[in-house]
């Protein structure tokens, strides 16, 4: 018999409620159990429905496509975790992309030399992001809705909306080879995922950021340097859509204008899904990926059932909404009680 049935006026925690309170507590605490289990339960849905799912043709496409948005989506998530948001990340791995093609074919550069100077461009746009948030004191998002205006102007500038082709054949392979089975796309993003997160998880650099994105005041009294952590966020954050759209480049053969058009909910719905909170200070760029393969997959249902591929923006949207909701009131519920 318990203490609280003995005790005369006693008034006990009712146990289901309690239970359910340190069950989304752990949840939030630490989304991988969560969104692990969600994408073990689609990836097995989605091969009921489809016999066609689980073919190593279609497991290829599914890597090669989460590549792409992957590495976005790891940017955009150290962003978010440090309360910060950039909508111009989808223009900058246009603007590389194009860039690089401009390069290649028309000025005649190697294509390597080629490659690494869009890669700093793209870490020249993303700093420019970060300085000019951080010495003008703008928002995140006001300055690259503004800045994605900027970079996606300046790559129709350079175009004129036609599409470069006759990129060398040298870097087709980064974008369309295979690597014991395996997409060489995807392997980049396995290599830039394990950087990022041991960055995040071992190191002051990683504290720092989660410091700055739980309490951005307490962390400048700390000492620690608030701003160049913001801009060396923007910066990788640039650095990785240039990558993603190098690695886009390549594996069309042709630079088009339109590349990163989608590079914007995406990554943002995948980091939300993984458990990246919208306030800042909790997340992984683990999690975010795992999201991002969520998403792949569905979208990937979607394209064989035959269904229009416009109805992907659709699935995305809702996706981010149910997943900024179920965030939202799964913290409201914990803090309820703490006012």
């Amino acid at each position: 018999m318990s203490l609280e049935t003995t005790l005369p006026g006693a008034t006990p925690t009712p146990p289901k409620a309690s239970s359910l309170r340190a069950l989304i507590a752990r949840m939030v605490a630490n989304p991988l159990g969560g969104v692990i289990g969600a994408m073990i339960l689609i990836f097995g849905i989605s091969c009921l429905l489809s016999p066609h799912f689980l073919t190593s043709f279609n497991m290829i496409i599914i890597a090669r496509a989460l590549a792409f948005i992957g590495l976005v989506t790891i940017g955009q998530a150290v962003l978010m975790i440090l309360g910060e948001l950039d909508l111009s990340v989808g223009a900058i791995g246009g603007l590389a992309g194009v860039v690089g093609g401009m390069l290649m074919v028309q000025v005649g550069l190697n294509p390597w030399l080629s490659l690494a100077l869009c890669l700093l461009m793209g870490a020249g746009c993303g700093l420019l992001n970060g300085l000019l948030i951080t010495q003008l004191r703008l928002h995140s998002l006001v300055l690259t809705i503004g800045m994605a205006g900027v970079y996606g102007g300046a790559n129709l500038v350079a175009t004129r909306g036609v599409a470069i082709t006759g990129v060398p054949h040298e870097i087709s392979f980064l974008g369309r080879g295979l690597v014991l089975g395996v997409p060489v796309p995807f392997l980049v993003l396995l290599v830039c995922l394990t950087v990022v997160a041991f960055v995040m998880m071992r190191t002051p650099v990683g504290r720092y950021i989660y410091a700055i994105g739980s309490n951005p005041q307490a962390a400048r009294m700390l000492g620690i340097r608030v701003n160049a952590i913001r801009m060396g966020a923007f910066a990788l954050a640039g650095f990785l859509s240039a990558l993603a759209g190098i690695l886009m480049v390549a594996r069309l053969g042709t630079a088009q204008p339109s590349i990163g058009d989608t590079w914007v909910l995406s990554p943002i719905a995948a980091a939300v899904i993984g458990g990246v909170a919208t306030t800042g200070g909790l997340g992984s760029p683990v999690g975010a990926v795992l999201g991002a393969v969520i998403i792949g997959i569905i979208e990937d249902i979607i394209v064989l059932f035959g269904i229009s591929p416009y109805w992907q923006s659709v699935v995305s949207g809702g996706i981010v909404v149910l997943a900024i909701s179920l965030d939202s009131l799964a913290r409201h519920y914990l803090n309820r009680d703490a006012s």
